[in-house]
């Protein structure tokens, strides 16, 4: 799943814009959501939680309206896209949390098996045949220019696979996909200041609603462990103020006890 979600990322990104692809992301965290209540067994989100979450899916359909590169061919990368990249959250959570595999094991074994699907893309999609080209046209492939970039991409690619694991770890499936929607804010501003295929205005602010969403969705999230952690302390408190009153009624009993023995 993890190599079919690459397969349609780089699909979309090559029939589409990167803020159609980014929108496409936002809507993400619905389907998971959804998924993980249904497959991982955990509770319902909360109507703030499903808030958010709707306030992402209306930023992106104010998008959608305002896509002037709308073409079949793109959109039904971005369906695939969607599907696969639900599926992918939903199941790797599940694989973290009932494997018994350490970070770095699951980063080489999710990596290992995206790699031996590789020559298969080669030969369905015909890019073996577009690598001979460049191979013949190109001869500076083994150049400082060409291999100062391509190190640095995998050794971020590196990067992201050992803390995206770190962070499904520690938070639920939904949260790792509200996550990566909110830290694309800065992709969007790179893609308006650098590129001409952005979206138009009112598009822009569907993308600026997105993150507000992740924002709001953030926020109902982060409620409910200190809501959880209020009740441990006042219970806590609570227990330690029975232990002092028994303490003291012992103590008391032990005076009682030692005064007729002092009279006698």
């Amino acid at each position: 799943m993890f190599y079919l979600s690459l397969f349609t990322n780089s699909e979309l990104l090559l029939h589409a814009n990167v803020d159609t692809f980014i929108v496409f992301r936002s809507v993400v965290p619905i389907f998971v959501a959804v998924g993980e209540s249904f497959f991982l067994r955990q509770p319902w989100p909360a109507l703030k939680t499903w808030l958010s979450l709707a306030t992402i899916f209306g930023g992106s359909v104010l998008y959608v309206l305002t896509d002037y590169q709308f073409t079949l061919t793109a959109y039904s990368w971005a369906l695939a896209y969607l599907i696969s990249m639900t599926v992918d959250f939903v199941y790797i959570k599940h694989v973290v949390m009932t494997i018994g595999l350490n970070t770095w094991g699951l980063v080489l074994y999710n990596n290992l098996e995206a790699l031996m699907l590789f020559p298969l893309e080669l030969l369905i999609m015909g890019e073996l045949k577009k690598i001979k080209h460049e191979i013949t046209e190109e001869s500076d492939w083994y150049s400082f220019e060409v291999v100062l970039p391509v190190g640095l991409s995998c050794l971020f690619g590196l990067a992201i696979s050992f803390f995206g694991f770190s962070c499904r770890r520690a938070i639920s499936a939904t949260g790792y996909t509200v996550l990566g929607v909110v830290n694309k804010l800065l992709t969007v501003v790179i893609n308006l200041v650098i590129w001409d295929k952005h979206a138009t205005f009112v598009g822009t602010i569907g993308l600026l609603i997105c993150m507000v969403g992740g924002i709001l969705y953030q926020q109902s999230t982060s409620n409910k462990p200190k809501a959880a952690a209020e009740v441990t302390v006042k219970e806590t408190e609570g227990e330690g103020g029975e232990a002092e009153e028994v303490q003291k009624l012992l103590e008391m009993q032990s005076k009682d006890v030692s005064e007729p023995q002092q009279g006698e």
